[in-house]
C-alpha cells in the first residue's frame, strides 16, 4: 500500500511541476521539466514516478527502475531507510543496489 500511496504523490507532484513530456518506461513515469527544487540530486524516485530536469539516459532510468523496486519492497519505510543509510551515495545501501555507475555517481571502468 505504501508504494501506491507513494506512486500517487509522485504522480501528483510531477503532474503539477513537469513542464516537459512524462512518458511510461518499463513501468516508471518519468516526469522531465521539473524545477530543479523539486527533486533532489539529478532526480528523484518516488514510487514508481521518476522525477527530474532533463537527466533521463537509459543508464539513469535503469537505475531508478531498482528504486522503483525498492520502494515495493520497503513501501512507506524507504524515506527512513534511505536517510539512515547516510547522504554520501557511495556508502548508501540503496544507491549502491540501484548501481553507482548507472546513478552517475562513479565513472564507468
Amino acid at each position: 500500500m505504501g508504494y501506491l500511496y507513494a506512486t500517487c504523490v509522485g504522480f501528483v507532484w510531477g503532474s503539477i511541476w513537469s513542464t516537459g513530456r512524462v512518458r511510461r518506461h518499463d513501468g516508471l513515469w518519468v516526469f522531465r521539466g521539473m524545477p530543479k527544487w523539486t527533486f533532489g540530486r539529478g532526480g528523484s524516485c518516488v514510487g514508481a514516478c521518476y522525477l527530474t530536469d532533463r537527466n533521463a539516459s537509459p543508464a539513469v532510468l535503469r537505475h531508478e527502475r531498482v528504486h522503483r523496486e525498492q520502494w515495493r519492497h520497503y513501501g512507506l519505510a524507504l524515506p527512513l531507510l534511505y536517510l539512515l543509510a547516510g547522504r554520501d551515495p557511495l556508502r548508501n545501501r540503496f544507491e549502491i543496489e540501484a548501481g553507482l555507475e548507472d546513478g552517475g555517481y562513479v565513472r564507468r571502468g
